[in-house]
């Protein structure tokens, strides 16, 4: 059975008989493959709203009206190949609000861990590590519509929301225990 991983190859020497050798070559660049463009809602069937003119982003109460006119709410999902599938599939965010284009990415503040939006594309190819990928993971086993996910420069740190006064704002939050089932962290498209 063939499997749809391709394998970089190189000849590395041209050896007697004028045979080739093979060197299998491993990428971790993650290179684009495709864009789905979503609603992204929390477990209270609340959409998430990018606001960049306050810097944050949300969970909200959307009306189909304002669903339809979408300003900061129809996510691009970018999916990127992967060498290592088992981590979960590499997605990054980004967003259109009126005619800018902005991309979700994780910063340090004040030894804090924040999600940020940032006017400007999401790469087409990402040599290594990158503070714009995440790990697209199954929320549960027995939940296939529902996803949870993992900033991939830090295992254990996943996209959730947390209640501030009656905002719901999107954060980075670290999961105790891996088997741990955090309610705030479950995202559905």
């Amino acid at each position: 059975m063939m499997s749809g991983e391709e394998i970089l190859v190189c000849a590395v020497q041209l050896g007697e008989n004028f045979c080739l050798y093979f060197a299998g070559l491993e990428c971790d660049a993650f290179c684009k493959e495709k864009i789905l463009q979503r609603v992204l809602r929390n477990v209270n069937s609340q959409l998430l709203v990018v606001r960049p003119d306050l810097n944050m982003a949300a969970f909200e109460d959307v009306t189909d009206q304002e669903m339809k006119s979408g300003k900061g709410m129809h996510f691009n999902i970018h999916y990127y190949k992967t060498t290592t599938p088992s981590a979960g599939m590499p997605v990054a965010f980004s967003v259109q609000v009126e005619d800018k284009s902005y991309y979700m990415c994780c910063e340090e503040e004040c030894g804090k861990m924040i999600v940020r939006f940032r006017e400007g594309e999401v790469p087409k190819e990402i040599p290594g590590e990158s503070n714009v990928i995440f790990f697209k993971k199954t929320f549960t086993s027995c939940s296939s519509r529902a996803f949870k996910f993992e900033y991939s420069l830090e295992q254990g740190m996943f996209l959730a929301f947390e209640e501030e006064g009656c905002l719901r704002k999107l954060i980075l939050k670290k999961l105790s225990r891996e088997d741990e089932v955090d309610e705030t962290m479950k995202i559905s498209f």
